[in-house]
This record gives structure tokens, sequence and C-alpha cells, in this order.
């Protein structure tokens, strides 16, 4: 089992202040080994109810009666299913006699999950726990092959430690179709699971790309406003991430569409009919694929939270593929798959335009090296080593 220390300290440091806590990402993400290992430290008693077990279900039927006695660390897993228990747990917390605390796992966004947040407000903090990242899987001299491992394979742990790449692709297709024809029905949406099929199918095709619904609706022969409603599906399902577009009030004109990325490198391997490592290298989105890849890994390192994260174009050209803007701090970061990087005039005017504190030019090659004073190169397998120093 791997061991994801990273996630259970941040629930420790949230438990501090709130009596709930929602740890949310898309099913087999590892929300429920998380919660036992987190559970597993817990000083005191901790109850487990699934949601999805029909038993536990029943023992909810009076969620008021049933938990309003627990003591310690009361877990509710895939809280989806029942709502309507949101109102019942504010009562509860706000009992004055509470000596109870919630980790609530679900599988969809806050916003799908309204009421939590509209119940909840100042009573619950949202956790999201995307798929393994590198300093979960990465282990001295084998460091390359677990970068190169967990970019194909994506960070399902059970997709990246299947037996074989045949395996995992394997399991890649089948949380495909589960996710498709069970948990979204399940999350009340009623497209067709063959429509979000072609359609998550052709969103690979444009990942790392700016979002541009006209095309997308022409190229599958529907509606604008009916991609845009499959898009919010699968961005509130947690398989995309969309990366708003950051503004500085300047002369240029300024791209205001998000960029759309599949949150994970392995299941749009899968979309993309990507084998192995040799059909990855030669295939035409590779680059955009290590994009994600890194984009994702950047992010979590940092720990940035959604909303200070951005990408910056203008239709002039020039862009910056991830803006971190964070109190008075603005760090930017261009992923560049070559072994040779370069200061380009696009990064000078992100430095100049947006004040950018420091560039970081992340690439293929074997080595981390200043560019100038404020651009550095920084190498791809150096990543989290070389990242440390600013997250600090």
């Amino acid at each position: 089992m791997l061991e994801r220390h990273r996630h259970i300290t941040r629930l420790r440091w949230l438990f501090q202040t709130f009596p709930a806590v929602a740890i949310l990402g898309p099913r087999q993400v590892g929300k429920t080994t998380l919660a036992r290992a987190y559970g597993g430290g817990f000083e005191g008693r901790v109850t487990h109810f699934d949601l999805e077990n029909p038993a536990d279900l029943a023992q909810l039927a009076d969620p008021l009666l049933s938990l309003g006695e627990l003591e310690g660390l009361i877990v509710l897993d895939e809280i989806q299913r029942r709502p309507e228990i949101f109102p019942m747990l504010r009562v509860l917390i706000d009992r004055p006699e509470a000596r109870a605390q919630f980790l609530i796992l679900g599988s969809a966004s806050p916003e799908l999950l309204r009421q939590s947040s509209e119940t909840l407000a100042g009573r619950i903090a949202f956790h999201r726990l995307r798929g393994l990242a590198l300093d979960e899987v990465k282990t001295g001299q084998e460091s390359q092959g677990m970068h190169d491992r967990l970019w194909l394979r994506g960070g399902f742990p059970r997709s990246f430690l299947a037996g074989g790449d045949k395996e995992s692709l394997e399991w890649r297709r089948a949380f495909i179709r589960t996710f498709l024809e069970r948990d979204l029905p399940q999350l009340g949406n009623r497209v067709p699971s063959d429509t979000l099929f072609r359609f998550w199918s052709m969103l690979a095709h444009y990942h790392a790309q700016t979002w541009n619904g006209a095309e997308l609706a022409r190229a599958f022969g529907v509606s604008e406003s009916s991609v845009r409603r499959y898009l919010d599906i699968l961005t509130d399902s947690l398989v995309i991430r969309q990366l708003p577009p950051w503004h500085e009030n300047l002369s240029k004109r300024q791209v205001k569409s998000p960029k759309v990325f599949l949150e994970d490198s392995g299941i749009l391997h899968a979309l993309l009919g990507i084998e192995d490592g040799n059909a990855l290298a030669r295939h035409p989105k590779v680059g955009a694929s290590w994009e994600g890849f890194l984009l994702k890994e950047i992010i979590e390192h940092l720990g940035a939270h959604r909303e200070e994260c951005f990408f910056w174009a203008t239709h002039s050209g020039a862009e910056l593929d991830v803006l971190i803007v964070s109190g008075e701090q603005r760090l930017g970061f261009e992923i560049k798959r070559t072994t040779a990087p370069r200061v380009t005039r696009s990064m000078r005017s992100a430095i100049s335009d947006l004040n950018v504190d420091k560039l970081d030019v992340v690439h293929a090659g074997p080595s981390t090296f200043p560019l100038t004073d404020r651009v550095r190169a920084v190498a791809a397998d150096r990543l989290l080593l070389d990242l440390d120093p600013i997250r600090s």
C-alpha cells in the first residue's frame, strides 16, 4: 500500500479548525483508503458508514437517531447517495455537547454537492484528492521509471500498481465504462452514456487546449450549449480540469476561455488508444499529455489551491502555461518537451506584463540551470527537488 502522508497531514490540519472535512475525488482514486489510514491514527472511536452498503443505509434511516449518540470520528462514504443527510449534520455539529468529527467522502465537486456548502457553511472544509503524485511513488534509483510509469498509467492506484501495462489499460477501460454507465447516473446525470463517451473521447484530442465550444459543437453535431453542459458534467464529476485564464489590466487582448485538461493522464491515454510507452512517444498528443501531467504535479507539490491557479494568453501569441498567484507572490511555469530550453519572447512578455517573480521552464533534459536572473530551466526528473525551495 502506498502511504499518502501529505494528505493525512492536511486532514489533521483542517480538523483543527472545522468539525467536518470532505474528501472529494472520483471513484477508485483512494478516498476510502485515505480515510481508513487517517482513522488508524485517530485517538478515539472511529465509525464508518458506507452509503452504498444496504445495511449501513438502513442504519441511517434516521440520521439524527443513529449518529446522535456517536463520539469520535464518523466517516460517511459516498455521501452523494444521501445528500439529504447534510442538514442533519448541521444539527449534530451545532449541538453544545457535540463530541464528534465528520469525515465525508464524495465523488462529486462541491458545486454538485451544493447542499453541503449551503447547509454546512463555516463548518466544513473540502480536500480534493487526485490520483497518486510523484512524491508518493518515487523511490531512490527507481525515480525515472516511476515518473514514466505514472505518466503512462495515471494516478489511480489500481491502474498504477497493475502487474503490467496491458492489465493497467484494461482496468482503465473498465473504469471508464463503469463511470459512465453507473457512477454518473447516480449523480443525477441523464445524458446517455454513449453520448458522454463520444464527447469524452473527442475532448481527449483537445486536451491542454483552450476551450472552443463552437468548434466542438460543430464536430459533435450538437448545439454549443449542449457541449458546454457535457463539459460541466465531467468537470463536476472530477475527471476534467478547467484551468481559468488570468486577466490583467493590459492593452493587449487576452484569452478569456479556460484551458481544458483530462485530470488523469492514464485515462487520457486510454481514450486516445495509447497502449504503452512506445505508442505514447509516437503519438501526436504526447506533448499535450506531458504538459497536463506536469501541470498536475506542479500544482499538487506546491499545494496551490484551485482559486490560485491560472494560465495566461493573449491573442497576439504570448502565453504562460501555469500562473500561480498566492498573496503577493506570482510564480510562472512553462512546460516544454525539449532537452534544450531557452527564453522565448512569450516568456519575456509574461515576466514584464504580469510581473512574475520567478518563471520555471520544466523540460525533458537532465539538468536544472538558470537561463536569466528570473528564469530557470528545471529538469522534469528533478521537479520535486527543485520545487521544494519555492514551496518552503
